[in-house]
């Protein structure tokens, strides 16, 4: 699928510096509706001239490097800023993102390839025809197609307006003929590559002669270096059985085992010193504790006495309660530290004993335990190592064996006499692909051109046209009404558009069902001109059901008012003070 994602423009026509974007990646028909402030905006109904158009100009612009009309490149240029002009186009197509980045004053081209730009070095007039050509692949339709089919516009002639090579040449690459051409190139460099065949074959055969007088010559070299090879095979080999029977000298298992031991051994002291000291700590503050608890009872009894306990003579005055009040206090104090610490030091000895008995210390082989892990991984590489070198085969071996059993080879004409077949097969074939009488060509035709005119007619009759309109299979066109046969001059109108539509829409199909899906559909003001109120009634419907059932982004360009009520989403471009701007948000109605 090729699905166009979003389009950025900068000093483009009638857009102005700041840079407008349009985002495709929806699934619904949104109403382009023009709001020109320079002429009084919706006031006055002033809906013509805003660039409305500069949208569809721009992504023609930025995939084929033209507008859809003959508008030189330097005059698709703002005339205001004159400079600067960038337009950019970022697209899905066979799962990668890719971004075409198109400019004038200063010139530039730019295709992105996900992140990563592609390298352009034939740049002609600001393009690269060989990007160009891959940018033509994936979309696979000419720009000619592109405004009939994605594009549709009220300034591109229609269809049926062109001349009959034109139009035959629409409706063969439609068709796929054009393929036919294609493959004939392919067919003419691969026959060109048989020709070329041919002549090798000629001078291989010359060769051959030559090359049996070289051929034990060959042997008796291949030989001596099979003597080498088998020689330093076998070095290697018996280097690797020794170093795996050294390493294979210490139990690593069991070395890893006793490096497990050891950590528990280690991690079991180092937890018996922490609670050592943690234990001794805590004693240290119940002792200390103790004696104060000691020292304030005895002060207390003192003063029960009424006597100071620092000097042992009697108060002569209140002091006694005061100081008994704080002797009291700090004895509870003391008594609590003193009883919270035995607590703490009854747990840190259930803590020591919790901890068992002491592990063994296991002797190691080596200091650190990455060492046997290391040792391990070098067991085992040179294992792998040796495995592969036993499952090495000669490489001589078969050459030798073949170059012997075959010997001097016969001088054959069996493969000159294929390529002589194959260039005659590829002759035969190229002027089936390049004929016109061709039954490919006819084939092509019966089959793709009926279900061309299948989904015609079924547009015509959903868009309201009376008229049986069928392609020929000379790619003519016929009109017809009530058995009449018409010139397309011969439609009003109004007729005429719901004609366009309908062969824009059945060409669409046909391409589709050929080649691949395209997202985006844009209609310019067809439906604005001469289309009466059925025909808009049934082409909005059409495009309802496009966007609905088929998962397009269907844009309608136009000045009517009034379809703004039959829709769901508009984007307003508004011209204000000479410039076109986009609304960055399509409203929702």
């Amino acid at each position: 699928m090729f699905k166009i994602k979003t389009l950025t423009v900068k000093n483009f026509m009638s857009v102005g510096n700041a840079t407008q974007a349009v985002h495709f990646d929806r699934r619904d028909l949104t109403l382009v509706l023009g709001v020109n402030i320079d002429l009084g905006g919706d006031d006055s109904g002033a809906r013509n001239g805003t660039g409305n158009a500069t949208i569809i100009n721009a992504l023609s612009y930025a995939l084929y490097g033209q507008a859809l009309t003959n508008i030189r490149r330097d005059n698709l240029i703002n005339k205001t800023n004159a400079k600067g002009m960038l337009v950019t186009v970022e697209f899905d197509y066979g799962g990668e993102t890719y971004r075409i980045e198109r400019g004038r004053k200063p010139t530039a081209m730019k295709f992105f390839v996900g992140d990563v730009e592609k390298e352009i070095t034939d740049m002609a007039q600001g393009d690269s025809r060989e990007t160009q050509a891959d940018i033509n692949r994936m979309l696979g339709m000419s720009h000619e197609m592109f405004k009939h089919l994605i594009a549709l516009n009220t300034y591109t002639e229609p269809f049926l307006n062109l001349k009959a090579k034109q139009q035959q040449e629409i409706i063969e690459q439609l068709l796929g003929i054009t393929i036919l051409s294609e493959k004939a190139d392919k067919l003419k460099e691969a026959l060109k590559g048989t020709r070329e065949n041919i002549t090798k074959e000629e001078y291989s055969i010359k060769a051959q002669e030559d090359a049996n007088a070289r051929i034990t010559e060959q042997i008796e070299n291949l030989k001596r270096r099979q003597k080498l090879w088998q020689t330093q095979h076998d070095a290697e080999v018996e280097k690797l059985q020794l170093g795996i029977a050294e390493l294979e000298k210490v139990d690593i298992d069991q070395e890893l085992r006793n490096h497990k031991a050891l950590q528990k051994y280690t991690e079991y002291h180092i937890a018996k010193n922490e609670l050592d000291y943690k234990a001794k700590s805590v004693q240290r503050i119940i002792d200390r504790e103790t004696q104060s608890v000691t020292k304030l009872t005895q002060d207390i009894e003192k003063l029960d006495n009424n006597l100071c306990s620092t000097c042992g003579q009697p108060f002569v005055d209140n002091a006694r309660e005061r100081i008994l009040k704080q002797k009291q206090e700090s004895l509870q104090d003391a008594q609590s530290v003193v009883d919270k610490n035995t607590v703490e030091l009854t747990g840190i000895e259930s803590q020591i004993q919790d901890l068992g008995t002491v592990p063994e210390s296991p002797e190691v082989f080596y200091a650190e335990e990455r060492d046997a892990f290391e040792h391990r991984s070098s067991l085992q590489s040179l294992v792998a190592q040796l495995r592969a070198k036993e499952k090495q085969t000669d490489p001589y071996q078969e050459q030798i064996q073949e170059m012997e059993s075959t010997g001097i080879k016969d001088v054959s004409w069996d493969t000159l006499n294929e390529l002589q077949r194959l260039k005659e097969h590829q002759d035969f074939l190229l002027k089936l692909l390049t004929n016109k009488d061709s039954f490919i060509r006819k084939r092509i035709i019966d089959q793709n051109l009926s279900y061309l005119n299948m989904r015609l007619s079924y547009y015509l009759e959903k868009i309201g046209l009376p008229h049986t309109v069928r392609f020929q299979n000379d790619l003519t066109v016929n009109i017809e009404e009530l058995g009449r046969e018409l010139d397309f001059d011969n439609l009003s109108r109004g007729e005429r558009n719901r004609l366009i539509l309908s062969l824009s829409w059945a060409f669409r199909d046909v391409y589709e069902s050929l080649y691949q899906m395209i997202n985006v559909i844009f209609i310019d003001e067809l439906i604005d001109s001469g289309m009466d109120a059925s025909g808009v009634e049934s082409s909005m419907a059409i495009l309802k059901k496009m966007a609905r059932e088929h998962n397009k982004s269907v844009w309608l360009v136009s000045h009517k008012d009034e379809l703004s009520g039959r829709v769901n989403n508009i984007m307003t471009v508004t011209k204000e003070n000479g410039f076109t701007t986009y609304g960055t948000e399509v409203d929702i109605v």
